[in-house]
This record gives C-alpha cells, structure tokens and sequence, in this order.
C-alpha cells in the first residue's frame, strides 16, 4: 500500500471540476486518505517547487499556484505514486492520452489541471508539506 499527494490546481478548481477528478482516482482504486482546500501564498508555493528553483518557469509556476485555490490529496492504494501519474497524464495536455485527466481537464502546459508526486520518497516530502500525520486516515 503506497500513498501519494495530489493537487488539483487553481485552473481545475476555478473550473469546478474537482469532482470529477476526484472521481477519476476513486474509480482507479485510489482512496483519498487525506484532503483539503487551500490557497498557497507565493512563497509557500516557491517552498514547495524549490526542487525547481533554478528552472526558467519557476517564477511563474510559483505565481500560478499561488492564484486561486488548490486542493492537496493523499491519496493511497497499490502502486498509487505509478497509478496516480498513469491518470493525470503526461505533463503537456496536447501529448497525453485520451481519457487522462489531463487529455480530458487541462488548459495548457502551465495550466495542467493537477499535480502528482513522481516518486515514493518525494510522495513523503510532498505529503508531509501538507499534511500532519494525524490528519492522514
């Protein structure tokens, strides 16, 4: 049993289309262990994304996710890191395949629609940002 985090970004959320994402994990064997909407200030979302801090889009990545709301998930069940990529899709809506919630949700690129953890160690780091253990069942 793995866990994995989750963000639906702003764009998705301004959409009001959170639950049909969440949908999509409930229907591929992910249960939601943990969830919360929040709105991430710049600075938190710079935290978070510091692993990109050299990047070119690491200014503008931080002013996109701190531009409206989130919603952050764990989510947990077998290979949930793997599941959870499998569904959102590949980074760039255009290329991703049909039926992924990218394919389906996303604007562009930058507007993605979701987040997900790329591995099981940064699924822990990505978790406990967000999270408190106790607040994990």
């Amino acid at each position: 049993m793995e866990r994995t985090l989750s963000i639906i970004k702003p764009d998705a959320v301004a959409k009001n289309i959170i639950g049909k994402i969440v949908d999509r994990f409930e229907s591929n064997n992910l249960r939601i262990a943990a969830m919360k909407k929040i709105k991430l200030t710049k600075e938190d979302a710079g935290k978070f994304y510091e692993v990109h801090k050299e990047r070119p889009f690491f200014n503008d990545l931080c002013e996109y996710m701190s531009s409206g709301a989130v919603v952050v998930m764990v989510l947990e069940g077998n290979n949930a890191v793997a599941k959870n990529r499998e569904l959102m899709g590949t980074t760039n809506p255009k290329e991703a395949a049909p039926g992924t919630i990218r394919a389906d949700f996303a604007e562009s690129i930058e507007a993605n629609a979701v987040h997900g953890s790329d591995s099981l160690e940064n699924a822990r780091k990505e978790i406990a940002f967000f999270f408190a253990e106790r607040e994990i069942l």
